[in-house]
């Protein structure tokens, strides 16, 4: 049975996840953290329950969901897994993306140790996710699906009542929606979603109420 640890982190409220099984194997998804006192956190946390960091994992490229991997890098020496669409030649580096915002920082960028396809399992310990392509919010946003657990992890495709906006690099509205309708609403009525901000949901509840659908 997977455990899955929500983290809060950086200036956007963003929602790092840990994932861990009785194996005390994890995975992390979207680090976000950027401050000592975050990453004291985040590092606490696996050393405090005995885990051991297998695997990187980023739903999208957008730099409050990755600006954490530089020193998950230096301090695991764990690089991130990401869809090779997500990542290329028109990608805006981490600093052009924090300017945007007017966020004067320097940024690590670290390089992804492998690519992420549609429908891949990713295993850990005991445990499988499976990768769905949802792009929209991004060019090619993953979420990451347990089957057995009974969650999905959706970075900011989907939200409570809500959506992932489309007007930053890579965004499409039309896509997003065809996105969510085809690969995640199609999930069962019980599937919780973990956003990448915000509180969690459920399928069946954002089938129900969420004003987009």
């Amino acid at each position: 049975m997977i455990t899955v640890k929500r983290f809060t982190f950086n200036f956007f409220g963003e929602n790092t996840y840990l994932l861990y099984d009785e194996t005390k194997e994890a995975v992390l998804t979207d680090c976000g953290c950027i401050t000592p006192d975050e990453e004291n956190i985040l590092s606490g946390f696996l050393k405090k329950n005995n885990l051991t960091l297998k695997r990187l994992l980023s739903t999208h490229y957008h730099f409050d969901h990755v600006i954490g991997n530089a020193y998950i890098f230096h301090q695991y020496g764990i690089r991130p897994e990401i869809h090779r669409d997500e990542k290329n030649a028109g990608t805006p580096t981490l600093n052009m993306q924090a300017s945007k915002f007017g966020i004067p920082m320097n940024f690590e960028e670290i390089e992804p140790s492998r690519y992420i396809e549609d429908n891949e399992e990713i295993h850990f310990g005991h445990s499988v996710l499976k990768a769905i392509l949802v792009p929209g919010h991004s060019p090619a946003g993953l979420a990451f699906y347990s089957e057995a657990d009974k969650f999905v992890l959706v970075g900011d495709a989907l939200f409570l009542n809500s959506i992932g906006r489309t007007d930053l690099w890579g965004g499409d509205y039309d896509t997003l929606i065809s996105s969510i309708i085809n690969r995640l609403l199609t999930l069962p009525d019980d599937t919780t979603v973990y956003p990448g901000h915000g509180s969690s949901t459920s399928i069946g509840t954002e089938k129900v109420n969420n004003p987009y659908f």
